[in-house]
């Protein structure tokens, strides 16, 4: 069902802009400093086309998206970016160390073209919700530069046959990498061309009876979506041709069962409740859960062994106070009202059961709030997320000492740390395509795709 197709991607002269200088991570990844660093490493750093500043004289016709047309414009017409001869598929590796250890994976994949579909025709699914701004932001972009510059993660079933295909003799003509890049999370990226006829045909032929599940791209997903509905209701579209080219939408190909799939936790950290609101945490929270006390001075790879040995047996989640930390397991409330429409199969979603039974029960944070993160913090990294309620800890200290005046205590509000495992692939797999989607920040697939390997220009 999923249809792919090769294409003539516009890639780096490495010879006038080398690849470690102008790739990036996604748009949404990039924060304020990561914008400025990319800005400092080249001036034609991607950053200046899918993230480019804002600048305080900005028009109507002069602007961050008019600006972004400009320079790829430039860029393609003094060979900054040349297109390929022929058109290929792109193997791409990702070799990282996996978080909190010292083994390294590799998550292959391979970069085509992926034909858009309405989720109506179950062929693409999603797994969570996508927000109205982001889409609009990436929506003016598309229409500017008529071009995809990032990667849409996609997830397909097919038990390594087309990792197989591509690394046939026939796909690897060459041992050494067409780029070699290792990013600032010190992943290794490398991608080969692929031309051959024959491969690229058996490639399409393994993937047409896929089925694909976004794992990263959702905004830029829809938003490739409606700019095709867009341009096919202007042009009136011969639903017999050949799909025109904003049908199709450049896409990252993963198999489920690649050993390099690594989905990892993002943890939750809660601030500025009243204190009233966590005088009888431990007691509200024995209505939904069996809960154990744990040593609160436990770190990182403690808080790990006992989030993995408990959720062995299913939900597992950490509550960490400055002075106070529980472990709560074994729920009691699945199936109840309080999880509204929610299938059995969102329910047992740790992050669910923190959502409704602790957030919006125990400790009223509505769902509102949370969506507008107005009492909740997200981090990847145990670690960080530990430290900022021990930082609190440590400010409170320093208040009684008087080294610190009170407002600033106040200013960092960090009161709970909420700990999980990450979710299962095999969870995502399954509430995707039963048509349902998992909350916000659930999924955090590692590493991310780098922007600017490839481009597809849809003219």
């Amino acid at each position: 069902m999923a249809t792919i197709s090769p294409f003539r991607a516009w890639r780096y002269a490495q010879n006038q802009a080398p690849i470690a200088q102008v790739v990036t991570q996604p748009y949404d990844k990039i924060t304020p400093a990561m914008q400025a660093s990319y800005y400092d490493a080249s001036p034609y750093n991607l950053v200046r086309i899918i993230l480019g500043r804002r600048l305080p004289g900005d028009t109507a016709s002069e602007n961050v998206y008019s600006r972004a047309a400009a320079s790829f414009q430039n860029w393609r017409q003094t060979g900054v970016l040349r297109q390929d001869p022929e058109p290929s598929i792109y193997r791409y590796s990702q070799s990282f160390k996996i978080s909190g250890t010292q083994a390294v994976a590799e998550r292959r994949a391979f970069i085509a073209l992926g034909k858009i579909e309405d989720y109506s025709s179950g062929v693409v699914f999603r797994h969570e919700q996508t927000l109205a701004k982001p889409k609009a932001d990436r929506l003016d972009l598309l229409r500017a530069t008529r071009a995809h510059f990032g990667q849409i993660f996609m997830l397909y079933n097919a038990t390594g046959a087309v990792d197989s295909l591509l690394d046939s003799p026939s796909a690897a003509a060459k041992d050494s990498p067409d780029i070699e890049v290792t990013d600032e999370y010190e992943v290794l990226h490398r991608v080969w061309k692929v031309s051959d006829p024959s491969v690229i045909a058996s490639v399409q032929e393994k993937m047409r009876d896929r089925k694909l599940i976004i794992a990263d791209g959702h905004h830029r997903y829809e938003t490739a979506l409606t700019y095709r509905n867009e341009l096919n209701h202007q042009l009136a579209a011969n639903p017999a041709a050949a799909p025109p080219p904003h049908d199709w939408v450049m896409m990252t190909f993963v198999d489920m069962d690649c050993p390099g799939l690594v989905i990892l936790p993002t943890h939750r950290v809660v601030f500025g409740l009243p204190p009233r609101s966590l005088e009888h945490f431990s007691t509200t929270v024995r209505n939904f859960f069996n809960i154990e006390e744990v040593d609160p001075n436990l770190d990182a790879a403690r808080a790990h062994a006992i989030l993995n040995n408990a959720g062995r047996a299913g939900t597992a989640l950490l509550a960490v106070m400055p002075d106070r930390a529980f472990l709560m397991h074994t729920p009691k409330s699945v199936g109840s009202p309080l999880f509204g429409d929610l299938s059995l199969r969102q329910q047992s979603l740790d992050v669910v059961q923190l959502h409704k039974c602790i957030f919006e029960n125990c400790l009223q944070i509505s769902e509102e709030a949370i969506r507008d993160q107005h009492n909740v913090r997200y981090f990847r990294e145990t670690a960080e997320a530990l430290a900022q309620v021990r930082e609190e800890e440590l400010r409170k200290g320093q208040v009684r000492e008087g080294e610190v005046p009170e407002g600033e205590v106040r200013a960092a509000k960090a009161q709970i740390a909420f700990l999980m495992n990450p979710v299962r692939i095999e969870q995502v797999r399954d509430i995707a395509f039963a048509g349902e989607v998992l909350p916000q920040k659930s999924t955090d697939f590692f590493p991310k795709l780098l922007s600017g390997l490839t481009i597809y220009a849809l003219e």
